[in-house]
């Protein structure tokens, strides 16, 4: 609910920031999170599971019967606004290095860094360093880093 406005600027203010706080908390809405499997692949062991569009003149799942197969289409795309978003609000960047980090220091309220599966714990050692230090949100931070004994 918006406040009443009046003169004073504090009661502008507020309603500013619960409109800037509207606009900014849309639901992250999933239209399908189902994957697109390929018609006939569960039937068959040489047909993949990747999505391929069906061409046959008689095929029910290009035809769009009911009941079967559903095929990709625009309209299962997400907000734009909400794409790639996890959870917590923020976007997901796989990082290798160091210097990869260092390229969300000024994207660090909307990126959080993600350690590559590939990276050694002597590494992932030196890149949480670097992320606190930069104040950058490490979504697998525990990941094969063991406390040191002391």
């Amino acid at each position: 609910m918006l406040p009443v406005l009046s003169r004073d600027h504090s009661s502008l203010d507020h309603a500013a920031q619960i409109v800037k706080m509207a606009a900014t908390t849309i639901p992250i809405v999933k239209k399908r999170t189902k994957a697109f499997k390929r018609h006939h692949s569960d039937r068959y062991h040489r047909v993949g599971e990747s999505w391929r569009k069906p061409k046959g003149i008689d095929s029910a799942v290009r035809r769009r019967f009911r009941s079967v197969v559903r095929m990709p289409k625009i309209g299962y795309g997400s907000n734009k606004k909400t794409r790639h978003l996890m959870p917590n609000g923020y976007r997901r960047l796989v990082v290798s290095n160091v210097r990869d980090v260092e390229l969300l220091l000024m994207h660090n309220g909307s990126f959080a860094a993600e350690i590559a599966h590939n990276v050694s714990s002597k590494k992932r050692i030196d890149i949480l360093e670097k992320a606190k230090a930069l104040g950058v949100k490490v979504t697998n931070a525990n990941a094969r880093v063991r406390a040191q004994e002391a």
